[in-house]
């Protein structure tokens, strides 16, 4: 028995045509109610894709906005540890605080990050003992240390020292491994600092800890919100061009993440994200590793400044933009919005 299926009225039959083709094929169907829409979805977020950014300060404030981040505060120690013990509770695998530090304490060596009671030192260790079972990813870098906001230390002439910016590096490494820290993140671009940094972990006894690299790491004009955030747009002389990527260049992060491999980078970045999505995308195909994507602190404050003009309806772009990292291949995201993401998830939206 044939079965047939009905024509809208008013609608002709279009004429049968080479099978794989319109009309046998009609894209539509599998769009046309949400239960197929789900079953035929490609890309899936997760709470689990999501690793939440925050900011420290030190004191007995709890809370300070962020200026050119709406619903962003830099949080004090004691309201950290709530922070992440939020996080736990909306299923958020790991967080990466990042310090505000007090200008007094900031000088051209940096030298406040390799001291083990510094803010960070503190906040690892407190939160690390109230939830254990947090992933803590914390940064390797100096431009919140620094009186000249570089990430590195500077020459008389003005040049980034490499090597001797390693050397404090690795020494900040073993300071945060040693309050408790998961996963070491360097993110200041100088060349042999992951392996460099493999090396220390692994001769102090801390093979355990991870590394993800910011193995892609551009010279952008969307970290202008993020370095409000530490402090370091105040005191930053001069760019970061010469150690940080050019912008036109994606073979270059090739390059620059394989080598970051081959020096036991057991995780990569790329930052900015959306910016970059064309990179997260060649990341991945070509090398399979675990993949993250930073959605930096501008393109978090031109969404948020659009959604509050009304441009922009922030229930669905949003999830929008996250899923964009998905698609290109991230594993997991940065995100300001991780925990009004990871509720949502929650609740089923």
């Amino acid at each position: 028995m044939s079965v047939s299926r009905r024509v809208p009225a008013g609608s002709q039959t279009p004429a049968p045509t080479q099978a794989g083709q319109y009309p046998a094929v009609r894209m539509r169907r599998n769009r046309k109610a949400d239960w197929t829409r789900r079953l035929n979805a490609e890309t899936r977020l997760s709470v689990d894709d999501l690793i939440w950014p925050i900011f420290l300060i030190d004191g007995q404030t709890a809370r300070v906005p962020v200026a050119h981040m709406p619903g962003v505060d830099r949080v004090n120690v004691a309201e950290a540890v709530r922070e992440a013990e939020r996080a736990v509770a909306l299923g958020i695998p790991a967080i990466a605080p990042f310090p505000y530090v007090d200008p007094g304490l900031r000088d051209a060596t940096g030298s406040e990050a390799v001291k083990a009671q510094n803010l960070m030192g503190r906040a690892v260790a407190a939160i690390k003992r109230a939830v254990p079972q947090l992933g803590l990813i914390t940064d390797a870098a100096l431009d919140p240390y620094t009186s000249h906001g570089h990430d590195g230390l500077l020459a008389d002439d003005g040049r980034i020292l490499n090597d001797a910016t390693i050397e404090v590096l690795c020494k900040q490494a073993l300071a945060l491994a040693e309050a408790g820290t998961d996963c070491i993140a360097p993110s200041d671009m100088m060349d042999g600092r992951v392996g460099a940094i493999r090396a220390a972990l692994d001769g102090a006894g801390f093979g355990d800890v991870q590394i993800m690299s910011y193995a892609a790491k551009y010279a952008s004009g969307f970290y202008g919100p993020f370095r409000d955030a530490i402090g370091s747009n105040a005191t930053l002389k001069g760019d970061k061009r010469t150690y940080q990527m050019n912008p036109a260049n994606s073979d270059e992060a090739m390059r620059e993440v394989a080598l970051d491999i081959a020096e036991g980078a057991d995780m990569v970045m790329v930052k900015p994200g959306m910016p970059y999505l064309d990179v997260v995308q060649r990341v991945k195909s070509t090398f399979g590793v675990p993949t993250y994507a930073y959605q930096v602190s501008g393109e978090y404050a031109m969404l948020m400044a659009a959604i509050k003009n009304g441009w922009l309806d922030g229930e669905r772009v949003i999830p929008e933009a996250l899923l964009a990292f998905k698609r290109a291949g991230a594993d997991g995201i940065l995100t300001y919005f991780a925990p009004e993401i990871a509720k949502r998830l929650k609740a089923g939206h």
